[in-house]
């Protein structure tokens, strides 16, 4: 055999060897589960990444707000972000339901409380809307740092118990967290500055159809009532007290003016409830809908009254919702939603001309946060 001959052999011997070696090595990698240490490695550093970019997000809600806070005369101001960023709300026990929905609203009502208490306290001199802003940005700035806390500890714990499982499904996850976080970043700064936000849609149709020069009253705490005429009707016209960030008591102040109303022998003809409303992915943003029941996003104690006041009195209760994306609802209301209001005032009256008659009452309720919109 010839040289050149026994030289090509020989390396095609050694190629061949070599490569069964390395598919030896693939397997026993594969077979002790080095891929899945590779992929987990790979998950780890993504989750760290963003995790590092919420860190930064929730670091930086809290420094603004504290920024704030100082620029407005507050005192002691990191004292009060201490108190407040973890301040927490157990939720009643649901094992027994009597009467949960009373402990709800005296647990909610008690928190809400004590945190305006908070504010009060450090930012004496300032005025209820500056305070409210505040309220706010802390509430942000404990939302974001929430977020940053639960994901730190999936992760931790993730890596503690070596739970390659945990590890993957966090990893899918984070994008829609990061938005997330993002969306409350933004909306911070949209609520320092005062301007009115998505949510505020329900809001501003009742400001709309109460019209210029319309005179308000307080009927419940930080919640307004108005008084107009609607083709013959008599339209009693509700939302937050504006232009601070406020929700207010919808539920409470209507259940209010209506026995106010059956005292004196007037039952309301219809109960219409205008709130914005998260749009699914691929309907357009300010599309209107309508239906039946009480149109607010609430966890219950409010949106509870609206439905037994209707159920006690036979009252109609019809709902009016604008479509937004959860990051619209809130953030600086955007061109869409703002010609959107034209269409929900139209729709609410049509509403309400087609299913009352002259001279009945009707109770319109625009609900949702007044930051940036007065009476």
């Amino acid at each position: 055999m010839q040289p050149a001959a026994l030289m090509g052999s020989s390396l095609a011997d050694w190629i061949s060897a070599i490569s069964q070696l390395i598919f030896l090595v693939i397997f026993i990698l594969l077979f002790v589960g080095a891929n899945q240490r590779l992929q987990v490695y790979v998950w780890k550093g993504d989750i760290k990444s963003k995790l590092g970019v919420i860190e930064w997000l929730a670091t930086g809600a809290r420094k603004r707000a504290r920024e704030y806070i100082a620029k407005n005369k507050g005192r002691d101001v990191d004292r009060l972000l201490e108190r407040t960023i973890d301040f927490f709300l157990i939720e009643p026990v649901s094992v027994e339901p009597t009467d949960i929905i009373k402990r709800m609203d005296h647990l909610f009502n008690v928190r809400r409380l004590r945190f305006k208490d908070f504010f009060k306290q450090a930012m004496s001199e300032a005025d209820d809307v500056t305070r409210s802003r505040a309220e706010v940005a802390v509430e942000v700035a404990s939302a974001l740092n929430y977020i940053y806390k639960i994901v730190r500890h999936l992760l931790m714990y993730g890596e503690k118990t070596k739970n390659w499982i945990l590890i993957m499904q966090l990893q899918l996850v984070m994008p829609m967290i990061l938005q997330q976080a993002r969306t409350l970043w933004k909306a911070q700064e949209h609520f320092l500055k005062g301007v009115p936000i998505g949510d505020g849609a329900g809001p501003l149709v009742a400001v709309r159809l109460a019209g210029e020069g319309a005179e308000w009253r307080e009927v419940d705490d930080e919640t307004v009532a108005s008084e107009v005429d609607l083709e013959g009707r008599r339209l009693i016209i509700v939302k937050a007290k504006g232009p601070a960030s406020s929700v207010g008591r919808p539920g409470r102040a209507t259940e209010r003016i209506v026995r106010d109303l059956v005292g004196k022998g007037v039952k309301p003809a219809l109960l219409l409830t205008v709130d914005a409303a998260l749009k699914l992915e691929g309907e357009e943003t300010g599309s209107i809908a309508e239906g039946v029941g009480a149109a607010i996003g609430d966890p219950g104690p409010e949106k509870i009254r609206f439905e037994r006041i209707a159920a006690e009195y036979d009252i109609p209760l019809r709902a009016l919702a604008i479509k937004m994306s959860e990051e619209e609802a809130i953030t600086a209301m955007n061109e869409k939603i703002y010609k959107a209001i034209d269409k929900a005032v139209e729709r609410a009256k049509t509403i309400i001309l087609q299913e009352t008659r002259p001279g009945d009452t009707v109770i319109l309720v625009g609900v949702g946060n007044t930051a940036g919109i007065a009476q």
